[in-house]
């Protein structure tokens, strides 16, 4: 969430950075509520202050046997007006919070400017991109013609938006995993395993909740909820903590599964794996200070470009404009690569900076130095990378005439030194 204080200092900026992202926030709003909570608190104290002083006066009095009773009159009108206050104030700051979890960031002063994606500058590209000497296939086509992939059993599984990978499908996939785990493991990130369900707290912490709560998958005996991405579980284990600042930054990774419902995507991408329910994906999250986040934005995006070079794929960086940028984040790159078969680029990876955003909502701070004033650290991530598309473009990118598919050197002695996919 924002710095209330920035909210009050700067509200044109806030208006400005709002509006950017093609979101509403009833600004003006917020400030009455900001004001009379500022209002509240002047009085409450200023009525503490005086039922201190009025007790110290009945004491007094009373030891030199004087009259207390108007004293006491006023001090239960006091206490009275203090406990009306303390209602308002709670109700005040109660609607103060749900308003601010509505807000979402503000994009940085670099990002630009921009009101759709089409408006998203391409800012790196790995290179040309390689021209296949015959018409190449989707990969869908050649997934099941070679039996790695399933669609029909996914949907009859699980429904539109679910596929099952076979064989040597299953294969590829987990030779990915591993491939992507131990170059982030090289580049000084710890791998966790966590859990794939989490409570409501760690979805609000991270900015999923609850702006995005359509999208989740959510078990209502539970109330827990699948996770999107292991951005959530990850950024959250500093939920609520005061880190070290000598060891910042602190780097973690995680494959994990993920769930998204894309409530309002029906009917987009339904062929092959480009837009599915469940994927797994390897994240990055990294917790680092305010002056050096930025650097770490460019670190991540390299972490993450590192495995497209690895896999020997074309890819291209692009700079989200404001109003594609997501609800938390204040800047971000997306990755994609080049799907010959499909005809255009696939987004793989997403590299944001939150800035303060999320350790302001989930509590994540952290000291200088012994006896320093505990500040709120920037939390970034990116996907180091989603599955299915890279499966899809590796499919894609190496097919051959004969029908077979070229495994990428790197990934062959994950797969026993198999070079070829066949059927």
């Amino acid at each position: 969430m924002l710095d209330r204080k920035l909210i009050r200092k700067d509200p044109e900026r806030v208006r400005a950075g709002i509006a950017a992202k093609g979101a509403r926030f009833d600004l003006d709003g917020f400030l009455l509520l900001d004001e009379r909570m500022r209002d509240l608190l002047q009085e409450t104290e200023a009525l503490k202050h005086r039922r201190n002083t009025v007790s110290q006066d009945i004491s007094r009095l009373k030891k030199e046997g004087g009259d207390v009773s108007a004293l006491l009159a006023e001090m239960k009108q006091t206490s009275a007006r203090i406990k009306e206050i303390d209602a308002e104030l709670k109700e005040t700051e109660e609607r103060m919070q749900q308003i601010e979890l509505t807000v979402p960031n503000l994009p940085h002063r670099t990002v630009p400017p921009g009101t759709c994606a089409k408006d998203n500058p391409v800012v790196r590209e790995s290179g040309p991109i390689p021209e296949l000497p015959f018409q190449p296939l989707p990969h869908w086509e050649i997934g099941e013609t070679l039996g790695v992939l399933d669609l029909d059993a996914g949907a009859m599984l699980s429904g539109r938006g679910f596929v099952v990978l076979r064989g040597d499908g299953a294969r590829l996939s987990r030779a990915l995993s591993a491939l992507m785990l131990d170059i982030h493991r090289d580049q000084g990130y710890l791998e966790y395993a966590v859990p794939y369900l989490v409570g409501r707290e760690a979805m609000v912490g991270t900015g999923q909740l609850p702006k995005m709560e359509e999208d989740m998958y959510l078990c209502e005996k539970d109330d827990l909820f699948l996770i999107p991405t292991a951005e959530v579980p990850l950024t959250n284990l500093y939920r609520g903590a005061i880190l070290d600042g000598d060891l910042l930054p602190i780097r973690a990774t995680a494959l994990t599964p993920c769930f998204r419902r894309e409530a309002g995507s029906y009917g987009q991408d339904t062929r092959g794996m480009i837009r599915v329910h469940q994927f797994d994906k390897v994240e990055m999250v990294r917790w680092t200070t305010p002056e050096t986040s930025y650097d770490d934005l460019e670190v991540l995006l390299g972490d993450a470009c590192a495995v497209l070079d690895a896999l020997e794929l074309p890819y291209r960086v692009i700079e989200l404009c404001g109003a594609d940028l997501s609800f938390s984040a204040a800047k971000c790159y997306d990755i994609e690569t080049w799907s010959p078969g499909v005809g255009r680029w696939l987004e793989v990876s997403s590299c944001s900076n939150f800035e303060d955003f999320q350790a302001r909502r989930g509590g994540i701070r952290f000291r200088r130095g012994a006896g320093a004033r505990p500040e709120f650290v920037h939390t970034l991530n990116g996907s180091g990378l989603a599955l299915p598309r890279v499966i899809a473009t590796i499919l894609e990118m190496n097919q051959t005439p004969t029908g077979k598919v070229r495994i990428p050197k790197a990934l062959v002695p994950y797969l026993g030194g198999q070079e070829y996919l066949e059927a």
